[in-house]
């Protein structure tokens, strides 16, 4: 027993001695025998610490780049360089860093694209180019500029300009915005003069005047018009200060028709006043139906209620009869 205990002893040294060992820098495992790789190696391993030697078909200085493998492509030759890289040299005709790409149509022409076109040709492998024209423009070679005013978009007469991928829409007096559909506030700047009216149109104004004003924009006071609206032969209490004379009449006429417009015309007076009189006829005619109507009734009612009167009457005297006949058996016997 006192042996088994010693050998305990020392098998617990032993491990204990085992777990404290501390492996030189670069080397790992629990003997260090195992070399530490190079920071970053991929595809290698080591002989000595801090090492990366590629394994087969790898390349590089982090063995992460193929060159056995053939990453170079139509028929280009891999080579490795200096410091693990690999490069690739493209046959005749080809280019890229695998000599992916070919010198086509687009390459071999500089690109005949006119205007910013792009030329494509499939990487080189198409037979023939063809150019990705910028929005504006059209054509093989992207060589005609299209008309953005075909489509019209000017509206209201105004003119069109054509330019690059845009147009300018010139408006005429009156409109604005882009396409020349904002109807312009003419009435904005209060053109009319003297209290008028102003009505908005489309490219212009109307000036509705006050009494007494004429003009595109009331601008003609009338001659012999006051602000009441009376002939200057008249006082200002209301009353005439002289009998007018016939050219005084018709001068005032004449202004004031030149002012509204122009008057009622002979044949539109006659007119006129047949109607007038066709119209009170009829309203004429209209009353008096109404009224004859209107006594036959009143004669119906009265004889009507006199009729009623009689028939009470005579149902009274029938009743005092049948009374007096049943009294008067009873008066004998009595």
């Amino acid at each position: 027993p006192k042996d088994c205990m010693v050998l305990l002893v020392i098998i617990i040294k032993l491990l204990s001695y085992e777990s404290e060992v501390t492996c030189d820098p670069g080397w790992d495992g629990e003997l260090c025998d195992r070399c530490v790789l190079m920071p970053g190696c991929v595809h290698g391993s080591c002989r000595q610490p801090w090492q990366c030697r590629c394994e087969t078909g790898w390349a590089g200085r982090f063995c992460d780049r193929v060159c056995s493998r053939r990453p170079c492509q139509n028929g280009a030759t891999c080579v490795m360089e200096d410091g693990g890289e690999y490069a690739c040299l493209c046959p005749h005709g080809f280019h890229g860093n695998n000599c992916q790409l070919k010198a086509g149509p687009c390459l071999q022409e500089r690109s005949p694209c006119k205007n910013g076109g792009l030329c494509e040709d499939a990487d080189g492998f198409a037979a023939a180019l063809t150019c990705r024209c910028l929005a504006g423009f059209t054509g093989a070679r992207c060589e005609t500029d299209v008309d953005d005013c075909l489509m019209k978009p000017c509206a209201n007469g105004a003119t069109c300009l054509d330019a690059i991928n845009r147009f300018l829409c010139v408006c005429p007096a009156g409109f604005t915005g882009r396409f020349c559909t904002v109807n312009v506030d003419d009435c904005a700047s209060r053109p009319c003069l003297h209290a008028g009216r102003c009505l908005d149109r489309a490219g212009g104004f109307h000036c509705v005047c006050r009494p007494g004003y004429a003009g595109t924009t009331c601008e003609m006071p009338l001659r012999g018009w006051t602000n009441g609206g009376n002939s200057s032969g008249k006082n200002s209490s209301g009353e005439n200060s002289g009998r007018p004379s016939d050219r005084l009449l018709r001068v005032t006429v004449s202004e004031r028709g030149a002012g509204s417009g122009g008057g009622l015309s002979r044949l539109q007076l006659t007119v006129l006043l047949v109607l007038a009189g066709v119209t009170l006829g009829v309203v004429a005619l209209t009353a008096g139906v109404v009224l004859q109507r209107y006594c036959r009734l009143e004669q119906e009612v009265v004889c009507f209620s006199q009729s009623a009167t009689g028939v009470n009457m005579q149902m009274r005297c029938d009743i005092m009869n049948i009374y007096f006949y049943d009294l008067a058996p009873v008066t004998l016997r009595a």
